[in-house]
């Protein structure tokens, strides 16, 4: 089996799936370009792995969740863009890359 980059977002300051924060993958070398841009849905995940098993490719990524939009606050955000860059290697598995946020704060693992 290939490897493949999954993610989903959860509103701790909800205690609910996390829907409709946009989500931007970029892949940071050898230059950085963008792979895709997704929405999650109602269970706070993207309709579609953002890197499957066909399309993987090892090297250092970020994953950036627009959660200030998400919130709706008013400028000054705490928390805007959050990034979370991960190094991906082939034959690792399958790589699941979740967010737990607020508007104050967030966390993240390498999830299964």
């Amino acid at each position: 089996m290939g490897s493949a980059l999954t993610t989903h977002v959860l509103d701790t300051a909800a205690g609910r799936p996390a829907a409709g924060v946009r989500i931007e993958l970029w892949r940071l070398e050898p230059a950085p370009a963008l792979i895709v841009a997704t929405v999650t849905n109602a269970d706070g995940r993207t309709g579609a792995p953002l890197l499957p098993a066909g399309d993987f490719l090892p090297g250092i990524h970020e994953l950036r969740f627009f959660i200030g939009d998400y919130f709706g606050l008013p400028a000054p955000r705490f928390l805007d863009v959050v990034p979370v860059r991960v190094t991906l290697a082939e034959g690792q598995g399958h790589y699941h890359v979740p967010l737990l946020c607020s508007p104050w704060a967030y966390s993240t693992y390498r999830g299964s």
